[in-house]
């Protein structure tokens, strides 16, 4: 039986592309869900193994609704990470012209990435949430397939067709991945409409408890950190667990606890595996510091380029050091 693998869907998303650097579509099941949500508690429902989604943007930052998500509820571990380059096309039906453009579905993150050029190019346009970054091109093709009982394409399409489509579904444009606009028989109004072409997304592969990757040299480990009260410094000493152990922060992003206002946790993505001797007393550390410490998994880093060790966080130098420590309790050395 092949693994099931939830992810954001519909067809064409930037995360079925992240899901393919995993898993090809003829070795597992692959269940599209209609937000990140549902795909993550599939996994704790069992409905699948595995789960792909979206958590950091090169642009926009974390993405908020997983790490909410992953943070709370039955615990899940993140097995994999997977960099995407992140563009987006402006598309329409045959019969829009760019220039009438006045409402434009795109999932939050899309529109981020693309509202300087929209300002610039449409300013009159206002912003219709989308669930995912094809799910506006899926509702365009549905509808010109439903529009009557016969299979119907944008080829035979009227413009008075178009133009009751576009009244029904309350929008008449999207940004969409590039490769969503043939696939879903749509019409590229503008290319490249990105405001950084560099833009990449992070993706994460998580699963159940109990499968940490092994260490390759240049991993990652996500946690969920708690600070133990409101009081001056509280922040710098979580800090100083790693910094004192020369690992290297990527992310630290503060989340509302829910427990008052104005009490965070910290959501933190920190260089190493928790095989690494430094990480392992690191979250020790924290552990007997915070009241809350969740290990959300340690796993290799995409790329590779861990950066480099500082004198004495070696493991070869704890393990000396706890050698010594143990032949002083023995009386064998001072």
């Amino acid at each position: 039986m092949l693994d099931r693998y939830a992810y954001l869907g519909p067809a064409g998303t930037f995360t079925e592309a992240a899901l393919r650097q995993v898993v090809g579509p003829d070795s597992a099941t692959c269940l599209p869900h209609i937000d990140v949500v549902s795909a993550i508690e599939a996994v704790r429902e069992g409905e699948a193994e595995y789960a792909v989604v979206a958590i950091e943007n090169s642009v926009e930052g974390g993405v908020t609704t997983v790490l909410d998500t992953l943070a709370a509820g039955s615990p899940l571990v993140i097995l994999r990470e997977m960099l995407v380059p992140v563009s987006f096309a402006l598309a329409g039906l045959p019969s829009q012209s760019l220039d009438a453009v006045r409402r434009i579905a795109a999932h939050p993150h899309a529109w981020a990435q693309c509202r300087a050029w929209i300002h610039r190019n449409l300013p009159r346009a206002w912003h219709v949430p989308a669930s995912s970054n094809t799910a506006a091109a899926a509702a365009f093709a549905d509808a010109l397939a439903m529009h009557d009982d016969a299979p119907h394409t944008t080829a035979d399409s009227t413009p008075e067709v178009m133009s009751g489509i576009v009244q029904r579904l309350g929008f008449d444009a999207a940004l969409v991945p590039p490769m969503a606009v043939a696939h879903y028989g749509l019409t590229a109004l503008a290319e490249g409409v990105a405001d950084n072409p560099d833009a990449v997304t992070r993706f994460v592969l998580v699963g159940p408890p109990g499968q940490t990757p092994p260490a390759t040299g240049a991993d990652k480990t996500t946690l969920q950190v708690h600070l133990p009260a409101e009081r001056a410094g509280a922040l710098l000493e979580m800090l100083e667990h790693f910094a004192t152990r020369g690992i290297n922060l990527t992310r630290i992003e503060s989340r509302p606890s829910g427990v008052a206002l104005g009490r965070y946790s910290f959501s933190i993505d920190a260089e190493g595996h928790i095989a690494d001797a430094r990480m392992a007393e690191a979250m020790i550390g924290l552990h007997r510091f915070s009241p809350l410490v969740r290990y959300m998994g340690s796993y290799p880093m995409a790329g590779g380029g861990a950066s480099p060790l500082k004198e004495g966080t070696h493991d070869a130098d704890f393990a000396a050091a706890h050698a010594w420590i143990d032949a002083v309790r023995r009386g064998e050395t001072v």
